[in-house]
């Protein structure tokens, strides 16, 4: 399966690795190489890390209180301490290493645990900073995706136009077509 990172949040493209929550639950996480691919495909790491099932474990558990967390935000309730221990113990790890090369370009390198700091750390600035109101949920069922709505008028409707926004455009106009 193809990781997407359409949230706007390094955080968010970590818990938009299970789709369709409400039902038909896609884990896009099922084995531990799954999650060193996801590393490299969200440019967290140059090299896929080595990871092993309880690594795979914590991260989910990861994914998941950053999810919890952030739907709670964009709903307005209240904060789960237990969450905000898990994620700020992951955002606490050293980050991913960048190095500039010479030639131009980026080096990326560390751990599975450098690369969860890293997402971590981009929901914990996300959740507790200025961009927090704009967490939305895709609208289009029944994709749930958290994302980052930084359109002008905010009011972005859909996680990603190309696949969501395109579905649902073309269902409205189907069903205008119909009458």
């Amino acid at each position: 399966m193809e990781f997407t990172f359409v949230s706007g949040n390094l955080g968010l493209d970590l818990a938009g690795t299970v789709g369709h929550r409400r039902n038909s639950r896609i884990d896009m996480l099922g084995t531990p190489a799954d999650l060193a691919r996801w590393t490299v495909a969200a440019g967290l790491l140059d090299t896929p890390p080595v990871v092993g099932e309880e690594d795979l474990a914590q991260a989910k558990a990861l994914r998941e209180a950053i999810y919890r967390l952030a739907s709670a935000v964009r709903l307005g309730a209240a904060l789960d301490a237990d969450d905000c221990d898990l994620i700020n113990q992951a955002a606490a790890h050293q980050p991913a290493g960048v190095r500039l090369r010479p030639s131009g370009g980026l080096d990326r390198e560390g751990d599975l645990a450098a690369a969860l700091a890293t997402a971590a750390r981009a929901a914990v600035e996300l959740l507790g900073g200025a961009q927090a109101t704009s967490i939305r949920e895709c609208e289009a069922a029944p994709c749930t995706r958290l994302y980052v709505d930084t359109s002008h008028r905010g009011t972005r409707r859909w996680c990603d136009m190309r696949g969501c926004g395109n579905r649902a455009k073309a269902a409205a106009f189907r069903a205008r077509a119909s009458r």
